[in-house]
């Protein structure tokens, strides 16, 4: 309902003529994370656990130093940082005692090889299975790292417990210390790096350009994919509420809204399976300066959203012709668009007007 009715205030149109796609670089095994090197090359993150250096040509450039990865279902190399002090950070299914759960660690890149490499995060417990590890990086400007977290599948109920890692949001120090003013710091049994809690498996994450507001998406069950807005020490209630059912159906929790857990901005049934996220900050594209651009997977599209202050207001799906999933999104400092396409043959693409 959130979403039907919100669609009937603004339909947003592109023309396709206005938009120019060109493929940089094919033969990719699926990519997931993409960072825009200093220089203009680009650093991709193969999820079978490669790290790759593409330059101008569209040539691959294999990165050495690489930490363990427990490359299995969903998991693998999964998303990369850059901060402006020259860390790459990345975040990686990390394999341990009783299965596999997600990390994250930074370095330095020294032409083709991974140095001074540090582990700043690893989730707890580890878990059987190959589903719902997450995740997302974001550096903000004032020197913090969130970190966005699956309830990896066999385990959802975890999400509501403050004692674990699953179905959480994670807020460090950029170099992987515990901020003092975290939510839960001095919350008894509670781990103090969670900023927020209640979450499914979340694989895209936005800082608000001018008021560093974190937004992030998760995949719903079967429905009920979902944005949120991620304050500290909020409930976003997975899976006690959920606008999904079970797969093949069957309620799931008390319903969609509950005392204590905090509503998404927008809502996806059926669901799309979104996947990168990003607020549009250039001039390149008339129109769309401050609109969320999403990846979806399942839909097949490159979906934009656009906000009057919180709220969403009006959605459009573009690039449904090119029938490819769209993994991840990042924006060049001339406003032009990168996307990776999530296959076995995936491809980085430059879109511009």
């Amino acid at each position: 309902m959130l979403r039907l009715l919100t669609l009937l205030l603004i339909c947003l149109v592109t023309p396709l003529r206005a938009l120019t796609l060109t493929p940089l670089a094919e033969g990719l095994s699926p990519p997931w994370g993409l960072v825009i090197l200093p220089d203009g090359e680009w650093l991709v993150g193969e999820r079978p656990g490669r790290l790759l250096r593409i330059d101008a040509t569209g040539e691959h450039h294999s990165i050495r130093g690489l930490p363990a990865i427990a490359a299995t279902g969903q998991g693998g190399l999964l998303d990369l940082a850059l901060d402006d002090d020259g860390w790459v950070y990345l975040s990686y299914s990390e394999p341990g005692n009783g299965g596999a759960g997600t990390a994250v660690g930074r370095a330095r890149l020294q032409k083709d090889v991974l140095v001074d490499w540090q582990r700043l995060f690893s989730q707890q417990p580890k878990v059987a299975g190959g589903a719902h590890f997450g995740s997302r990086l974001l550096l903000t400007e004032d020197g913090y790292l969130f970190i966005t977290l699956g309830d990896r599948f066999s385990e959802r109920e975890q999400a509501q417990s403050l004692d674990n890692h699953l179905g959480k949001t994670v807020r460090l120090h950029k170099d992987g210390r515990i901020p003092a003013d975290n939510p839960f710091v001095k919350t008894p049994g509670a781990l103090p790096e969670i900023w927020s809690l209640g979450h499914r498996n979340m694989q895209g994450a936005a800082l608000r350009p001018g008021s560093q507001q974190f937004w992030a998406h998760e995949h719903g069950p079967q429905g009920g994919d979902e944005i949120n807005l991620i304050l500290p020490g909020h409930n976003y209630g997975w899976p006690r509420v959920t606008f999904g059912e079970e797969y093949g159906g069957g309620k799931i929790g008390s319903g969609s809204e509950a005392t204590g857990m905090t509503p998404p901005k927008w809502v996806w049934v059926p669901s799309i399976a979104p996947s990168g996220m990003i607020f549009y900050q250039g001039e390149l594209f008339r129109g769309w300066q401050g609109n969320l651009l999403i990846g979806a997977l399942r839909g097949q599209a490159l979906v934009r959203l656009q906000l009057a202050g919180d709220k969403i207001i009006g959605e459009e799906r573009l690039l449904t012709e090119l029938g490819e999933r769209i993994r991840t999104i990042n924006e060049g400092p001339d406003g032009v668009l990168y996307l990776l396409t999530d296959s076995g043959q995936g491809r980085l693409l430059k879109l511009s007007p």
